[in-house]
């Protein structure tokens, strides 16, 4: 099955709406992580969202180049030959790009989508991320409105955020921000709704004291509610057509009781990145503690080819990743939810 057409991005988006659950979308960064995933969600039989940083792009691109957009398309295409030996619908999006990145980042792939569009191809990404949310509201949804429209143009999807996720990824630290700005008022929600609404479609990560990053118990304070009062001013003052796409950021180490209570108030995209980041790492490390001996030449020795051979060690974080996301779509409920050959 190829992967999903941008009317079937949307259909994804409006079955997990109308029946309480999410997708996973999980960052990746390498063709390991791309295979983890994919076989995560095929071994569920859920749909699912794979997802590029700016630093993801940079990274893949390789250490001479270092070309966010180079890389980002390099992983986009990757995913769109592999994704189609399976027969769930995989969405491609671009995670969380600043304002002083976006004109370097998120205009060239609108662009590239552009070109292939005319040469009658798929669009290389189904959706992209603008994360303006350290500028005032006002600003930010400016911001927003132009990108809205120029991905309109192309049946893009844009997430935009307002509030702020605490915590550090990909090089972005808000480890320091006010606790107030952790949880997005239903004034703010009501504005965001004001502001975009008929430019196209978006998806919207309001932040109700979400973090980036893993936290012992009880570090991170999570208000869902947050999120429950927010839809019930737009919808109230708008109707329920009004009712916003909800993503939630920092899903990693949140207690599934609190994902499940998030879905009922419209979340349909949940971010993983650090635990699947640390489910690939994990057995890779026991790899090299228990074949210590063969996978360093010590004293003169020629060590053991099949322990240093990257392929299996790679192997073991590309199926861990597949059983962690594979809990996700647990968690998340799109377990068996797959709308491939439906739409």
């Amino acid at each position: 099955m190829p992967i999903a057409t941008t009317q079937q991005y949307g259909a994804m988006l409006d079955a997990a709406q109308k029946n309480n659950y999410a997708y996973p979308a999980i960052n990746i960064s390498s063709l390991s992580t791309i295979n983890g995933a994919l076989k995560g969600l095929a071994d569920k039989k859920s749909d699912g969202i794979l997802q590029v940083s700016t630093g993801a792009g940079e990274f893949a691109s390789g250490l001479n180049v270092k070309k966010m957009v180079v890389g980002a398309i390099v992983l986009a295409e990757a995913i769109h030959r592999l994704a189609a030996e399976y027969d769930v619908l995989i969405a491609l999006h671009t995670d969380h790009c600043q304002p002083e990145k976006a004109d370097k980042f998120l205009k060239p792939l609108i662009e590239e989508t552009t070109r292939r569009r005319a040469a009658g191809q798929p669009n290389l990404f189904h959706s992209h991320m603008l994360d303006a949310s350290d500028l005032p509201l006002k600003e930010n949804m400016g911001l927003s409105q132009e990108y809205l429209k120029l991905c309109a143009k192309n049946e893009i999807i844009l997430e935009v955020e307002a509030g702020v996720v605490g915590g550090e990824e990909d090089g972005i630290n808000r480890e320091g921000v006010a606790s107030d700005r952790l949880y997005t008022t239903p004034e703010d929600m009501v504005y965001v709704y004001e502001s975009l609404n008929g430019l196209g479609r978006y998806m919207f990560a309001a932040t109700f004291g979400n973090v980036h990053g893993s936290y012992k118990p009880g570090a991170v304070k999570l208000r869902p509610d947050i999120l429950k009062q927010g839809q019930e001013a737009v919808m109230a003052k708008f109707g329920k057509e009004a009712e916003f796409d909800l993503v939630f950021h920092g899903g990693s180490g949140t207690p599934v009781k609190e994902i499940r209570e998030t879905l009922a108030y419209g979340v349909v995209k949940m971010n993983i990145d650090t635990d699947t980041q640390y489910a690939f790492t994990r057995p890779i490390a026991d790899h090299m503690f228990k074949n210590y001996d063969g996978i360093l030449k010590i004293d003169g020795e020629v060590g053991n080819k099949k322990a240093y051979d990257p392929r299996g060690y790679l192997k073991k974080g590309e199926e861990a990743v597949a059983k962690r996301l594979g809990e996700a779509c647990d968690d998340l409920l799109s377990t068996g939810k797959s709308i491939c050959g439906k739409v």
